[in-house]
């Protein structure tokens, strides 16, 4: 392909491979992800609903987690990716670390995004009588939807950045294709090619998370 010592069938391969990681690992992630950002925001002092024993409990895991680089978890949950998927290898064993590095980054994003709702209208819906759960799912979130679309943009965006590293030790993707077609056989430009394809990737996606934004917050 383009004089490189890879051919077209591999790039579309290891794309596929990518976009699997991305969406299997995203969806687990944002599954557990977004309660835990809900909780955390419900949790505080001035919650809607303060509990100051899970609010502590919570943020510093979510603490903990988010300050291991990507890499060293990959390597340090082996024997639970092990344990889950019956291998540390492939890009199904990818998606294990994968989830558990977007959750929490995921959960944070989410906490910023619904801190930035106006209190009056938390405090509206409270003297109305809605009760916790009804002020989250008819004020809350719908309030910081435009913002929740950027920051799960932003968390694709950087389980893209992942993926790329996931292939580092044998998780497959674009970012293996780079290292053993690219890196290791010295061929420049099947590493021009994966960051360019990377590159469109994450344009892509942005341009896309903006504009659903922008939609919503004219809706």
């Amino acid at each position: 392909m383009f004089g490189s010592s890879m051919d077209s069938s591999q790039l579309l391969q290891a794309l596929y491979e990518t976009l699997y990681m991305v969406t299997i690992s995203l969806i687990i992630g944002a599954l557990i992800g977004i309660p835990l950002g809900v909780l955390l925001v419900i949790t505080r002092r001035h919650g809607i609903w303060p509990n100051t024993v899970i609010h502590q409990l919570l943020n510093p895991m979510i603490n903990i987690l988010r300050s291991i680089p990507f890499i060293i978890l990959l390597i340090a949950i082996v024997p639970f990716t092990k344990l889950l998927v019956g291998t540390s290898i492939g890009t199904t064993a990818a998606i294990v670390p994968l989830t558990v590095y977007v959750a929490p980054y995921i959960a944070r994003l989410v906490e910023n995004s619904l801190l930035e709702v106006d209190d009056g209208i938390i405090e509206a819906a409270k003297a109305m009588g809605a009760s916790p759960l009804q002020i989250i799912r008819y004020f809350l979130i719908p309030e910081a939807l435009g913002s929740l679309v950027l920051a799960i943009t932003t968390a694709i965006i950087g389980l893209i950045g992942s993926t790329a590293m996931a292939g580092a030790v044998g998780g497959g993707g674009i970012g293996d294709l780079a290292l053993v077609y690219g890196y290791q056989r010295f061929d420049t430009l099947v590493i021009i090619i994966t960051v360019i394809v990377l590159v469109i990737l994450v344009q892509f996606i942005q341009t896309l998370g903006n504009f659903i934004s922008r939609r919503l917050r004219r809706n």
